[in-house]
């Protein structure tokens, strides 16, 4: 397994005031991606801005349309070419799937949020090719 990103991201219900916080900061909007799970059970639309700033230091600002989050969570970003056999490892050492994001799909991607047994939390993101499909 190959770690392709990794980096800090903010689930929250106010974006602006976040990403405005970071533009503060140094950071630029990098990228913007807005999808919806295809897991009808799990249904999550979200809106995700990258940012990035001078140096390369990357950070993500997530909003989730759900009622799953009472307040905004940090956790750590992170993109792998092998999505299970990253959750295999996290497992292993005592993590489990967050109710919050258990494994959905995007058009893009496969994702799931997982909880370290101290309570900190990995964003696990295998992006989906197109050859893949």
């Amino acid at each position: 397994m190959k770690i392709t990103t990794f980096n800090p991201m903010i689930l929250t219900k106010k974006p602006e005031e976040t990403i405005s916080l970071f533009e503060a900061l140094g950071f630029e909007r990098h990228h913007h991606k807005s999808d919806e799970t295809e897991n009808e059970e799990q249904s999550l639309t979200f809106s995700s801005v990258r940012m990035k700033d001078a140096n390369g230091f990357y950070v993500d600002v997530c909003t989730a349309n759900t009622d799953r989050i009472e307040r905004d969570l940090t956790m750590i970003r992170m993109n792998v070419d092998d999505f299970d056999e990253a959750a295999e490892l996290l497992k292993k050492n005592g993590f489990r799937e967050s109710k919050i994001a258990p494994v959905n799909y995007t058009s893009s991607s496969k994702y799931a949020f997982f909880i370290s047994p101290s309570g900190f939390m990995i964003d696990l993101i295998k992006h989906i090719k197109k050859e893949e499909k």
